[in-house]
């Protein structure tokens, strides 16, 4: 099996790219679901509300407010993560353990990649890239949100020209869905044709 990751910063078009890539058949890890999931667990809701007191009320945590506190306070923001981030790499590893056996491709979906050393678990890395006029109208467009409020977003996360350094590919997403496709399926079929070397190197 191949762990391949697709990464990029907020509005490059990962999300888009691991789309395609569960569009065509292949597991992928998303990170954000996962998240997602968190945020429903009554444990770290209690966890949560003792560090953030008031953030969370009739069970739900309240993210915008959340998301406010932790961008405009780098400390509070490492907080967050660190009650996070070791949910996440426990379920990643178990997921890779229990499709070790499996031939073929699995995805991994994060945008933090590299802050949470995800790297080290995957095969083959892919960066989403576009412009940044593009990238920053985008995400405001999409979570309604101020160019600031992008910029603070934007700016604790791991610029995506050095993401692009640590790369084996890189797909521009500012072109139409069908020639995204084509490249994530020019892509696959790169990874899949190593594996099957690998394979007949094992014989």
């Amino acid at each position: 099996m191949i762990v391949a990751a697709i990464t990029g910063s907020i509005g490059c078009g990962k999300t888009t790219l691991a789309k395609i890539a569960g569009n065509l058949g292949y597991a992928v890890f998303d990170a954000d679901s996962w998240v997602r999931r968190i945020y429903n667990d009554k444990e770290f809701l209690f966890e949560l509300n003792n560090i953030f007191e008031g953030i969370v009320c009739d069970g739900k945590a309240d993210k915008k407010k959340l998301r406010k506190i932790v961008f405009e306070d780098n400390k509070k923001l490492k907080i967050l993560e660190a009650l996070i981030h070791p949910c996440l790499k426990n379920k990643l590893k178990k997921i890779i353990r229990i499709n070790s056996k499996r031939k073929g491709v699995l995805f991994v979906d994060a945008a933090l990649l590299f802050e949470m050393k995800w790297d080290k678990y995957c095969d083959f890395i892919i960066v989403a890239d576009v412009d940044y006029n593009i990238q920053k109208n985008r995400v405001m467009k999409r979570d309604g949100i101020t160019a600031e409020d992008f910029d603070k977003i934007n700016n604790v996360q791991m610029k995506n020209s050095d993401k692009i350094k640590l790369a084996d590919t890189v797909i521009d997403t500012n072109k139409p869905y069908n020639l995204l496709k084509n490249e994530m399926i020019s892509v696959i079929e790169g990874l899949e044709g190593a594996l099957y070397y690998d394979k007949r190197n094992s014989i």
